[in-house]
């Protein structure tokens, strides 16, 4: 079906839209009326609790939570359409209806997901500017990856390329801390990428295309030879929908990849619409006010625990600086010291005893809320930073103690409103709406040498599901993008169907060059504010 052919059925479909089809439009569009409704109601009783003297720091949060509901609309169109192809290319379901079901259960994986994911994403950038996110280095930190990840998902969406959002927002992120050592010209330490992390990150999008191509042909093979229904491996044959049997297994696979890319995706947006609100409105968003004191009392028991254990650790050795500017250079340079345990030890009995004098989060007076939760983060991040090179002297009761009260922090610092999950899988769910043709035409028409059998579809998209869903439990970026296409041309392999080598070279060139160019793109963008602002 050439893409021409795809707008005569679409406009075919279009006219002859049966009732449940309009009705299931109606049923999105109530659901997105009631959804922006929900959002709005809990964001203005949010900022009720950051009473401001000026209306700017208001403009400034509309126009970041613009950039980062659009760099999910865009992930929505760019990645979405991934899920759709092949049950659109094989029949299954009528391209409208497919768009709404695949975006309807994109909205549903973003509102039960963990955060796992989104925190992730979070922990890559520069402690400093993290820390510092209501400055003008953190909005243009925020500015920049955002924009960056925009410019480069519109452009390799306009030419129909299979490009991996996830992997342009990483980059983006890395662009942006490289940028940020570049500048520092005070000749103190800064801290920048944090490599380890981003190691891990990197080896999920390296190796989940190969897993795609690999599991999806074996996966085509394996059916072929235990599932004997000749049906299942022919083309479509004109708009004639698949058996019944097949239709169920194919609109079964869109769904779960639907659901598990929503799940995946849509944290990376919500990480960053923390950073934003932390930085512009700290008093209603540095810290989770929902902790309930029953939980506080427990958060002081787990403080005192880990502190003690650091004392032990630290035996006779003192520190000559004040806590948190150990702990701070600590986490910058990744160097531990004699003095890093008693620092990280006084650090762990301040905050300790800032939550216990106040009895609550909620009762943090509003301009210590940012101190707080800055001491909290940075406790948080020394601690992940000491279980990568945990020093000779720790002992398993100390990293017990230690990653107990990290879970503590994680829970006061790292956090996510439900009207935020509503928000990006509004947003998610509206791309996946609007802009999916261009990308399934790829998927669908331009990767093999024939057309998309039924055992094929199913195959590349039983893979695209598992896959993303073991990600989603690690708590690790993956492109569904990739993962899908090159499951597509696994099963064209498996099949001999062949390749079309040309749209193969073009996604393999986008995703080579997406990690330096939206390096370089976010890099500029950080100078170009950082000068300008």
């Amino acid at each position: 079906m050439s893409s021409t052919a795809l707008d005569h059925k679409l406009a075919s479909e279009r006219r002859s839209a049966p009732v449940h089809e309009k009705l299931s439009g109606l049923i999105f569009i109530a659901v997105l009326v009631l959804g922006l409704a929900y959002v709005g109601a809990n964001l203005a009783g949010d900022l009720e609790q950051a009473p401001t003297q000026s209306i700017f720091p208001f403009v400034l949060l509309g126009v970041a939570l613009l950039c980062a509901l659009g760099f999910e609309f865009v992930n929505g169109f760019h990645d979405t359409a991934n899920a759709v192809a092949t049950v659109i290319y094989t029949h299954s379901l009528p391209a409208n209806l497919a768009v709404v079901w695949s975006g309807i259960f994109n909205f549903l994986g973003v509102l039960t997901s963990s955060g796992a994911v989104a925190f992730g994403i979070v922990s890559l950038l520069p402690v400093e500017l993290v820390l510092q996110v209501g400055s003008e280095a953190g909005f243009a930190m925020v500015f920049a990856l955002l924009i960056a990840a925009i410019l480069w998902n519109l452009g390799t969406w306009y030419f129909g390329l299979p490009s991996s959002s996830s992997h342009t927002l990483i980059g983006s992120i890395i662009g942006v801390g490289l940028m940020n050592q570049l500048m520092n010209t005070s000749g103190s330490a800064t801290s920048g990428v944090d490599w380890s992390q981003a190691a891990g990150i990197g080896r999920a999008l390296l190796i989940s295309p190969l897993v795609g191509f690999c599991a999806a042909a074996l996966l085509l093979l394996s059916m072929k030879a235990l599932v004997r229904m000749p049906a299942l491996y022919q083309e479509p044959k004109g708009n004639k929908p698949p058996p019944l049997p097949v239709r169920a297994l194919l609109v079964l696979t869109c769904t779960g990849v639907s659901f598990f890319h929503g799940s995946n995706d849509g944290q990376k947006g919500m990480g960053l619409i923390m950073l934003i609100l932390i930085g512009t409105v700290p008093t209603a968003f540095a810290l989770n006010r929902a902790v309930a004191e029953p939980q506080v009392a427990e958060f002081v028991t787990s403080a005192h625990v880990a502190s003690d254990a650091l004392r032990k650790i630290a035996g006779s050795a003192t520190v000559a600086q004040a806590p948190r500017d150990e702990v701070g250079r600590y986490v910058r340079e990744r160097e531990w010291h004699a003095e890093t345990a008693p620092a990280l030890a006084g650090l762990t009995n301040e905050i300790a005893s800032q939550v216990q004098q106040y009895g609550s989060l909620d009762r943090v007076p509003r301009e210590l809320v940012r101190n707080v939760r800055n001491d909290m983060y940075l406790a948080s991040e020394a601690i992940r930073l000491s279980g990568k090179n945990t020093p000779e002297s720790f002992t398993g009761d100390t990293t017990k103690a230690l990653g107990g009260f990290k879970s503590k922090l994680d829970g006061a610092t790292r956090f996510i409103p439900d009207w935020v999950k509503v928000a990006v899988a509004i947003a998610l769910g509206l791309g996946t709406m609007v802009g999916w043709k261009r990308i399934v035409v790829t998927v669908g028409e331009k990767i093999g040498k024939s057309h998309l059998t039924y055992a094929q579809g199913a195959s590349a998209e039983i893979v695209a599901m598992g896959t993303i869903a073991l990600a989603d439990m690690y708590g690790l970026p993956v492109s569904t993008t990739h993962v899908l296409s090159s499951g597509v041309a696994g099963t064209m392999a498996a099949n001999r169907s062949g390749l079309q080598l040309s749209t193969i070279r073009n996604i393999a060139m986008a995703w080579v060059l997406t990690l330096p160019a939206s390096i370089m793109l976010s890099g500029s963008l950080y100078f170009l504010f950082r000068s300008i602002f």
